[in-house]
Formats: C-alpha cells, sequence, structure tokens
C-alpha cells in the first residue's frame, strides 16, 4: 500500500513513517500542505495521513485544492479534537478522524488502513 503522511511535526512523520515500513508499506512524507499537495498528485497513494493545523496550506485547504480525491482515502489528524470530529472531517472530505496524540499507533494504522480493505492484525 502506498502511504503518504503530510504533517509538520517530524516525531509524527517519523512515528508514523516506522510503523508503516516495518508492516510493508511504502510511505511517503510532506513536512506542509502545500508539498502534501504536489506529493498527493505524484506519489498517487491509496492512504493519505493529514494534519489539520500546517504552515503553508492546513489539511482542509490542502483537501479543498485537490478536490476529487478518486479512491484515495484520508485520514484527518489533529490535536484539537474539541474544534474537529469524524463528521466535521467527512465534511472536509476525510474518511476518517483522529485525535492526536495517539495511544497506540499500529491501532491507528489498523484503523486508517481497514478504509482501504488492509489490516496487519
Amino acid at each position: 500500500m502506498r502511504i503518504l503522511i503530510v504533517d509538520d511535526e517530524p516525531i509524527i512523520r517519523r512515528s508514523l513513517l516506522r510503523v508503516g515500513k516495518s508492516l510493508g508499506d511504502e510511505m511517503f512524507e510532506a513536512e506542509d500542505g502545500l508539498l502534501g499537495f504536489e506529493a498527493m498528485k505524484s506519489v498517487k497513494p491509496d492512504l493519505v495521513f493529514l494534519d489539520v493545523l500546517m504552515p503553508k496550506l492546513t489539511g482542509p485547504q490542502m483537501l479543498e485544492k485537490v478536490g476529487d480525491k478518486g479512491d484515495i482515502k484520508v485520514v484527518l489528524m489533529s490535536a484539537y479534537s474539541g474544534e474537529y470530529n469524524l463528521q466535521t472531517a467527512k465534511a472536509l472530505g476525510a474518511d476518517l478522524f483522529l485525535a492526536k496524540p495517539f495511544d497506540d499507533i499500529f491501532k491507528v494504522f489498523n484503523e486508517a488502513k481497514k478504509l482501504v480493505g488492509g489490516t496487519h492484525d
């Protein structure tokens, strides 16, 4: 599976990258929304982990700029979970919402991968 992580926090990117690689996924990363937008076009991922608040383009702005994302599944992530939830994430074009910090990053990965039919139970 091709997975893109778009987050301005290096520790989040590193953690998700490490888990994905350990599970055999092809992993890509971007440190802001503008680079994420470009990566989404070039990488054509199956799944995108997308932070809400980032420089250059926020997660919601990036989704708006992408427009029709086709079969790409998007997991919106935020530490500001009071403002965002699954309902607002879906309204923005995401498929799942996850609050940061994560309790169990492997569980996070499996929840996200269920969107595209792949888990590592």
